[in-house]
């Protein structure tokens, strides 16, 4: 019987490894980037041509390797890290398994340069497919320069499962910037075809903070600190005002290193528990320092999922140490009976902070939503004649609406807290109640519509026909205003242009990350462009986070979200009809965009059931 067992040749091992360890061009960026990390780099500097696909170049100016070193990095399993198994349990640097460069030669051309700083020469190599085609001395800078070119150039089933230009270089931006946080001493650059993207110099955290995503994050910036004996945490979270629908801005490093992890999240996100709204997330980037003995960070190929020996104490001390960030620097207002005396003397010497403090804690924050104080004006008519008696205001009132009333022996003129009435251009056959539901009088009962989720359902039709005939009608902005954004979400915006200019956006690039919008669709009643791009592109990422969607349903389905009627929004009896015809004409009107239902129809048989009849 014959043997059918053998061993693989190494380069379909080196390719079977590279399934794992390089995914995407941004895999392998990431992989660069922490061997030039761990190489003592101060400079290092990214060029990246057609979204990593073409070209991939990091040059640093590292310690640099030998002629023996720099052929030895290429073997799998080859590490300077590792030397028995117990320092598999006090690694602190990146890269310690060997198997990034040779995974990426498996599946790329490499061109590597390296010099150490005593030899006058440096060395060359060329790799493709794991086949070493030239090694030779050159002339080069002190550090190391790898190059990888063609990426799956040999593996062409895994090269057409690549996305778009812009999409590639969203995530090879996000590699850079997770890394950038991570090393702020450290200054990088990045470039896309010969233009910078990216110059961030070497500084403090919240200097490389605001250096990533841009100045507006200046002055929303709380440190955060918290010093036990098992572990340290450190960083910056974001004040609730500025949180967003998206995740994307939220960084954990565990000794330097980036991680994910949903339990940490979720102790951030009770940390920030009554400030936010359940969609919404906070920005933070923290730094935790523990013993690598008690965290196992060979869990995941990409080490981005580590383990805790002791994850509640980690969860713990992260909760805690938000929770005085918020609250040492006024971020939350409360009422702490264990209060710091010295802390309240500090207020009561600054008349003006006091000043202050009084008059945001006065009486009259008890004046909320739920409770407004009766008028007593027209005291005098209850003395008087057929006069009516005073109704004390409505919660649900606004102050142009009117309230229908139903007049009876007991209450000459009633008033009901949940029914808009009709005004005299508006007495049809259909009405509000609480500004948000409308009712429309059938021949066999009653229909009821939620106003939000149906005119979502009707704009999302629209939309997506719309982008499927990419004949969007455009008006053009009188002052056309521009949008800074910070680098991924311009390679975003870049990504879905063809898709805007099919919904009627009329938007361009105007410099580095910056777009300027020259018309928005022309059936949209907006009185700040800015703020729909900006809502747009916001629900845009927050859909892409939370579904799996192509570009163009997804835009349909933010664009309406954004731009649909909302709750409170007094309509007229036209405006009412004209919505009930435009649901029923629409393909699906049964369920709204998240999966609720459009409207409920109340027959009459259900009518005379409720009186018995």
């Amino acid at each position: 019987m014959n043997d059918i067992i053998q061993l693989l040749p190494d380069a379909i091992a080196n390719q079977i490894a590279a399934g794992e360890v390089v995914q995407r061009p941004a895999s392998a960026l990431k992989e660069l980037l922490e061997n030039a990390v761990d190489a003592g780099a101060t400079q290092i500097q990214v060029i990246v041509k057609e979204g990593g696909k073409q070209l991939i170049q990091v040059i640093d100016n590292g310690q640099g390797m030998t002629p023996t070193d720099a052929r030895m990095s290429f073997e799998r399993h080859a590490t300077s890290k590792i030397r028995t198994s117990n320092d598999l349990f006090s690694i602190r640097t990146f890269g310690f398994r060997g198997e990034a460069l040779a995974s990426i030669a498996a599946v790329a051309q490499v061109e590597l340069k390296t010099r150490k700083a005593e030899s006058e020469l440096g060395t060359l190599i060329q790799i493709e497919g794991s086949e070493v085609k030239k090694q030779e001395p050159v002339a080069s800078p002190t550090g190391t320069s790898v190059a990888m070119k063609n990426l799956f150039f040999n593996v062409p089933a895994r090269r057409n499962f690549l996305k778009s230009n812009p999409v590639e270089m969203r995530h090879i931006v996000d590699e850079f910037q997770r890394v950038a946080l991570s090393y702020p001493e450290i200054a990088f650059s990045l470039y896309q075809q010969d233009l910078e993207v990216l110059s961030l110099t070497p500084g403090k955290l919240s200097n490389r903070i605001v250096g990533v995503f841009g100045k507006s994050y200046q002055g929303q910036l709380v440190p955060c600190e918290e010093f036990t004996p098992h572990l340290n945490v450190k960083g910056y979270i974001g004040k609730p005002e500025n949180a967003k629908k998206t995740r994307g801005e939220q960084f954990f490093f565990v000794n330097n290193r980036y991680i994910k992890s949903s339990y940490l999240h979720y102790a951030v996100a009770t940390a920030f528990e009554g400030l936010l709204q359940s969609d919404q997330h906070p920005f933070y980037v923290l730094f935790i320092e523990i013993d690598p003995s008690h965290i196992d960070i060979n869990v995941h190929p990409t080490k981005t999922e580590i383990k805790f020996d002791d994850e509640r104490t980690v969860y713990a001390v992260i909760r805690s140490a938000v929770k005085q960030a918020l609250g040492a620097h006024h971020v939350v207002p409360s009422l702490d009976f264990n209060y710091d005396v010295n802390f309240t003397e500090n207020w009561d010497k600054d008349p003006n902070k006091k000043e202050q403090i009084d008059r945001e804690y006065s009486y009259k924050t008890f004046n909320t939503p739920e409770f407004k104080k009766a008028s007593t004006s027209g005291w005098e008519q209850l003395f008087e004649g057929n006069s009516h008696i005073p109704q004390p205001i409505s919660r649900f009132e606004q102050e142009d609406t009117e309230v229908l009333t139903f007049p009876s022996r007991a209450i000459p003129e009633g008033n009901s807290e949940f029914f808009s009435r009709p005004t005299e251009e508006s007495t049809g056959t259909t009405f509000q109640v609480e500004l948000g539901y409308v009712v429309a009088q059938l021949s066999t009962g009653l229909l009821i519509l939620d106003q939000q989720a149906s005119h979502e359902r009707v704009l999302y039709e629209r939309y997506l026909k719309q982008l499927k005939l990419a004949q969007g009608p455009s008006q053009q902005c009188l002052f056309p205003p521009t949008v800074n954004l910070s680098s991924s979400d311009f390679a975003l915006v870049i990504d879905i242009l063809p898709e805007l200019h099919s919904l009627g956006f009329m938007v361009s690039e105007f410099g580095k990350d910056t777009v300027l919008i020259q018309g928005v669709p022309a059936d949209i009643q907006v009185k700040n462009e800015k703020e729909l791009f900006e809502g747009l592109l916001e629900q845009f990422k927050n859909f892409k986070s939370e579904l799996s969607l192509e570009n163009r349903e997804n835009l349909a389905r933010s664009l309406a979200r954004k731009s649909s009627l909302k709750k409170g929004q007094k309509l007229n009896s036209q405006e009412m009809e004209t919505l009930v015809g435009q649901l029923f004409a629409c393909q699906n009107p049964n369920y709204g965009l998240s999966g609720n239902k459009t409207f409920v129809k109340l027959d009459l048989t259900s009518i005379h059931s409720f009186f018995g009849k």
